[in-house]
């Protein structure tokens, strides 16, 4: 039996996809940041990608600065009001806080970074204005999160940035790609464009940078290229059924919830094949739709799955049920989804093994493949002297981002293969004064 029933309108939609990290109001705010202990060598600090002086914005709202704590936070993390909310900080800043040795509730820092980011955000506060100009434009490829943290801190540097994405909106995945219960539209694009409002960048929507000829003209026109173009779409299978109707990639699927909402269809029962963050999302969408009965099946045990445990709790909590050790055959049906034949599995010594003669078929009408991500492979190709690594991500100067190329910088998953925004965010940045040490050599 379903956990929630199918959303019919907006507002059915909304209380489904109920935000799991709410903003907090001016009290909730004010008591949390007072449990702060400001340790002098804060972990939190240690533990943020993008170095947040956590203490230092806490004490801010702490004393009524709202408005400074959002600036200590984008001095730091250009996604800051993003981050707040979708980071993984049960595992990052939070996971680092001082009270989990205590067995007290660590602190809720993700929630208080969001509470000051929306503060200047709603008031549309101005904290910084373009450096004075340098008379250099700077190309970027694909408007996400590294993207956008790439113009922000080039734009102070007085560079002329014009950024070329191929989908109508910015912010890459954190609008496309993960879960609506995360994070909602309004909020991703509230904060893509304060930014680009203060800063001043330009944003180029439906276009895609995807032959040599259009790599030439941004090497002819600008003075350095940054390349944030994330991963691809789900990565094929190569296993009999996929093609039937019904079967959709996970990353596919979560876009069309993201823009679409309670328009987006779901079948009774579905099966989501993965183990990773975004099987989770996937999953979780899928029985907040309505779905009568939501599979996730991975073929090794649950400790081996990629994704955060509360990220698996979370989809559970929505009535989604977990099958292990169960590796897919082939997607079974005529024209249309019928069932997945899976085979029982057990680790042996570290390998996985098949056990003979355990076959069986789950049936459902939709199959929700979260197997991975195609790489840019065939992008990177077009690009003279770029070194590639055997998993497909461009190897990049860790101190500056810059790649083989010297003309090209790169960041986000195009050098690590998929991580967090997060992650992302201080990618471009770095790549951004990589750029710039580099141009003033």
């Amino acid at each position: 039996m379903a956990e929630y029933k199918r959303p019919a309108n907006e507002q059915e939609f909304k209380e489904n996809f109920k935000q799991k990290k709410p903003l907090m109001n001016d009290t909730q705010a004010y008591y949390e940041s007072s449990r702060c202990l400001f340790c002098y060598d804060a972990p939190c600090m240690d533990a943020c990608p993008t170095g947040i002086d956590i203490p230092l914005f806490i004490k801010q709202i702490q004393t009524g600065n709202p408005e400074g704590a959002a600036k200590t936070i984008y001095d730091s993390n250009w996604m800051g009001n993003a981050c707040g909310t979708i980071c993984p900080t049960g595992v990052l800043c939070e996971g680092a806080c001082v009270y989990n040795n205590q067995d007290v509730a660590p602190l809720l820092i993700g929630r208080l970074q969001n509470y000051a980011t929306n503060q200047v955000i709603e008031s549309g506060k101005q904290l910084y204005t373009p450096g004075p100009d340098n008379g250099k434009s700077i190309a970027i490829i694909g408007a996400g999160p590294a993207g956008i943290a790439c113009a922000c801190e080039l734009r102070l540097l007085g560079y002329t940035v014009d950024i070329f994405e191929a989908k109508a909106l910015p912010s890459g995945l954190t609008v496309h790609g993960i879960a609506p219960y995360k994070i909602t539209n309004e909020e991703v694009l509230a904060e893509m464009e304060y930014l680009q409002n203060q800063l001043g960048y330009s944003i180029k929507y439906n276009s895609p940078i995807s032959t040599k000829e259009q790599l030439a003209e941004l090497e002819a026109n600008y003075s350095a290229i940054f390349i944030g173009v994330g991963l691809g779409g789900t990565a094929k299978l190569g296993m009999t059924g996929e093609d039937l109707d019904g079967v959709v990639g996970a990353v596919e699927f979560i876009e069309e919830l993201r823009l679409n909402h309670s328009d987006v269809k779901i079948a009774n029962r579905v099966v989501v094949i993965g183990g990773g963050n975004t099987a989770m999302d996937a999953a979780s969408g899928s029985a907040r739709l309505g779905a009568d009965e939501v599979t996730l099946a991975y073929r090794r045990d649950k400790s081996g799955m990629g994704a955060y445990s509360f990220e698996y709790e979370l989809a559970v909590g929505a009535g989604v049920r977990g099958l292990f050790n169960s590796s897919p055959l082939e997607i079974v049906g005529n024209g249309k989804v019928e069932g997945v034949k899976f085979i029982k599995t057990e680790s042996t010594d570290g390998k996985l093994n098949m056990i003979p003669g355990s076959e069986f078929t789950v049936p459902c009408e939709m199959v929700i493949k979260a197997t991975g991500q195609a790489k840019q492979g065939p992008f990177y190709s077009l690009i003279e002297g770029l070194e590639i690594d055997q998993k497909t991500r461009i190897v990049v100067n860790p101190d500056t981002n810059q790649s083989t190329n010297p003309m090209y910088f790169a960041g986000g998953d195009a050098i690590n293969g998929g991580a967090e925004v997060v992650n992302a965010a201080y990618d471009g940045k770095l790549a951004a004064n990589g750029i710039h040490e580099w141009i003033n050599k």
